[in-house]
């Protein structure tokens, strides 16, 4: 028998390949130099000037849909399902604020007294008890139905206000929505999880 030593392939090779940098090297590397601002009126300048690039970068994360710079009211899986599912319809309590908008302008405009007369009654005795109980009716089954389906499709998340969220974001109008609308009108949301 032969007793000579075999060569064992090692993949690990030893050490890394370069000496450890000194502490003052490392630590200079890391360092910024800041120059002070002159005065209060410089100091104040940069403080805003970097408020305003803070408040960018947060803007352009919301518009992109970034869970991390979303408010905490807006912030869960439960809170995108809800939205995504109040955008992917068009629901009567959307069209509220523009229905208010045209009674208050039909009130301003200077009509005949007969004609103002007839159309104001038929708007206040006809149009706008209609569109209130519409509302009403919208925001109460858009909430029993994100919530049962927040319970159904997503066992493990809170359901508490979620019923409520999304019933104020369908008295929104849609273009002026708050984180902005992911889906289509008529495009089915797909709950997410964390």
């Amino acid at each position: 028998m032969d007793d000579t030593p075999v060569p064992v392939d090692d993949p690990k090779p030893q050490g890394k390949g370069r000496p450890t940098p000194k502490r003052r090297d490392a630590e200079g590397r890391r360092r910024q130099y800041v120059s002070a601002p002159k005065d209060r009126k410089e100091a104040y300048r940069q403080m805003r000037a970097k408020q305003a690039a803070e408040r960018e970068k947060v803007r352009q994360g919301i518009l992109a849909g970034d869970e991390r710079y979303l408010p905490a009211r807006d912030k869960g899986p439960a809170r995108k399902f809800a939205r995504d599912w109040v955008d992917s319809r068009r629901l009567p309590s959307q069209y509220f604020l523009p229905f208010s908008l045209v009674i208050l302008l039909a009130t301003w405009i200077p009509w005949p007294m007969s004609i103002r007369a007839q159309v104001l009654g038929y708007v206040v005795t006809i149009g706008w008890p209609i569109m209130m109980l519409g509302v009403l009716f919208t925001s109460v089954y858009v909430a029993f139905k994100v919530k049962k389906l927040v319970a159904e499709k997503m066992p493990n998340e809170s359901v508490k206000g979620v019923g409520f969220y999304a019933a104020m974001r369908a008295l929104q109008i849609r273009k002026l929505r708050f984180p902005p609308p992911r889906v289509q009108v008529g495009e089915e949301p797909v709950p997410t999880k964390k």
